[in-house]
């Protein structure tokens, strides 16, 4: 299939607007879990811990999984992924109503809905690329907020369904909600050529052609042998009784030697298409270790190794106040009739301000985005120890602004990527970093949790979350800092293909 030239426009803006509906739609609930985990905490009385695992496996196995949706989007499209992702995290939804157990909510919400909103974020992202190539940058900036809106409004939506429905009608109804990803994704026309010739085939491709033909033409030509043997027989034996055995001898005599050149021959084709296969499979491993040794040359770059270190860190760390900030509140004795709006969803509404705010800074050319990115780091890490020492909705309430507003660095880490490894390697690069950051949101929430089960307080527990993510900033500044890049520029040189964060910023 042959793709047009992205119009940047027309049918792209309906692409938009589908895509922003989808990750809302999709993100809606997992993000704002913090409402259901109190509900699911008094549900089933298990630990702090142990419960927290289902609302960080549906926000971390997406990116876990990200190069399996990379490979499902690449192989069957965008608009059939997003209508079968839209029936998982539907189905997962409604499943997760009947949970008799919280075992089995880390299946039905936890694995389910999670991994039908990382093959759905893969698939918005993906059809929008195709669309947009210099409003690329506004088109991801507009869909990407569907999420953050989706967390917003999720929030109190599911506190007031509770209140009238239920835990399980509640997810009954968002479930059905989600059910209008499918004409969402109906939407997600892809963009192609029907009036383009079909590709040529490639060798692999056309292996079996050759074959059958090879095997259909050996077929003709026995048949045919044997129609002529066949008719010459009858007409000698007509004619000639007498000669008709000897002619019938030396005939299968000269057809035994056809039919031994042609095994010959296929045997010649068969040991042809086992070098072939084999050549194959050569080249094949030859692109697994290049990968392999792709990824050893990124690490050898100093930044991306303190990177990768800082957004497992970050995650680790930063995310679980998304996630439990309304028991946070409950634990601190705070009054629901104080309760002006869910902690959520102000972290939601922040972080969508926090994208834009930090996006427009990152695009002057006076802002060094490494150096804004560790800003982010080290005032998370402050705003995480600040958390034991609010004991009012205020101070909750102005806390979670600010951590929404930081964890909005989301928007500008993919500038830092390319600054610190180049265009060329961003793909790579942001896939192993992607698989990090699912990583630290799956753990963050359990141990956030673990620490609560083990000290009966969250004191512990934010200390060390803010610990974390300091450490990650700390890292990564000392990384970036040109001193540093002198020195290492002085005793060796970089890999190729790789540059220091300042050279690429510079550049």
């Amino acid at each position: 299939m042959v793709f047009r030239k992205p119009p940047d426009g027309g049918w792209g803006w309906v692409i938009v607007v589908v895509s922003f509906f989808t990750q809302f739609l999709c993100y809606g609930s997992p993000l704002a879990v913090g409402v259901l985990y109190l509900e699911w905490l008094d549900a089933f009385g298990e630990g702090k811990g142990k419960t927290a695992w289902v609302g960080s496996l549906a926000n971390g196995i997406g990116l876990l999984a990200s190069p399996v949706c990379s490979v499902c989007v690449s192989s069957f499209g965008a608009r059939p992924v997003a209508i079968f992702s839209g029936f998982m995290v539907a189905g997962g939804l409604m499943m997760s109503s009947f949970a008799p157990n919280i075992y089995f909510l880390y299946v039905s919400y936890g694995i389910v809905v999670g991994l039908g909103c990382g093959l759905l974020y893969t698939a918005t992202v993906t059809i929008t690329c195709q669309y947009f190539d210099k409003r690329r940058g506004l088109a991801l900036g507009l869909i990407s907020t569907g999420s953050s809106v989706g967390l917003f409004i999720y929030a109190a939506l599911q506190r007031e369904l509770i209140e009238l429905y239920g835990l399980d009608g509640c997810l009954l109804i968002v479930g059905a909600l989600s059910l209008n990803i499918l004409a969402c994704g109906s939407l997600m026309r892809p963009l192609e050529s029907s009036s383009s010739p079909p590709p040529e085939k490639t060798c692999v491709d056309k292996v079996p052609d050759q074959y059958f033909a090879y095997h259909e033409k050996e077929k003709t030509a026995e048949e045919n042998i044997s129609i002529l043997e066949k008719g010459y027989i009858d007409e000698k034996c007509v004619n000639n009784v007498p000669d008709c055995k000897q002619e019938s001898i030396l005939n299968k005599n000269v057809l035994s030697s056809i039919n031994v050149n042609e095994k010959d021959t296929y045997k010649k084709k068969v040991v042809e298409q086992t070098n072939f296969c084999k050549q194959l499979a050569k080249r094949k491993w030859q692109l697994y270790l290049t990968y392999w040794k792709e990824t050893m040359v990124l690490f050898k770059n100093k930044v991306f190794s303190a990177l990768f270190v800082a957004i497992l860190l970050f995650d680790i760390g930063g995310f679980p106040p998304s996630l439990l900030m309304e028991d946070v509140a409950r634990s601190a004795n705070i009054s629901e009739d104080d309760y002006y709006m869910p902690l959520i969803s102000i972290i939601g509404i922040m972080t969508t301000v926090g994208k834009l705010i930090l996006g427009i800074l990152a695009d002057f050319k006076w802002v060094n985005t490494l150096y804004l990115y560790v800003t982010t780091l080290l005032m998370t890490g402050v705003a995480l120890f600040a958390i034991p020492f609010a004991k009012s909705y205020l101070t909750l309430a102005m806390l979670s602004g600010i951590l929404g507003f930081l964890t909005g660095n989301w928007s500008i880490f993919p500038y830092v990527t390319t600054k610190t490894v180049g265009i060329e390697k961003l793909t790579h690069a942001y896939g192993i970093l992607m698989f990090f950051a699912g990583l630290g949101n799956s753990l963050g929430p359990p141990i956030v949790g673990w620490f609560y089960d083990w000290t009966q307080e969250y004191n512990t527990a934010f200390y060390f979350s803010g610990f974390c993510v300091l450490l990650g900033g700390f890292l990564l500044l000392l990384a970036a800092l040109p001193c540093w890049n002198a020195c290492t520029n002085q005793s060796s040189k970089l890999p190729p293909n790789t540059y220091s964060y300042k050279v690429a910023s510079n550049a």
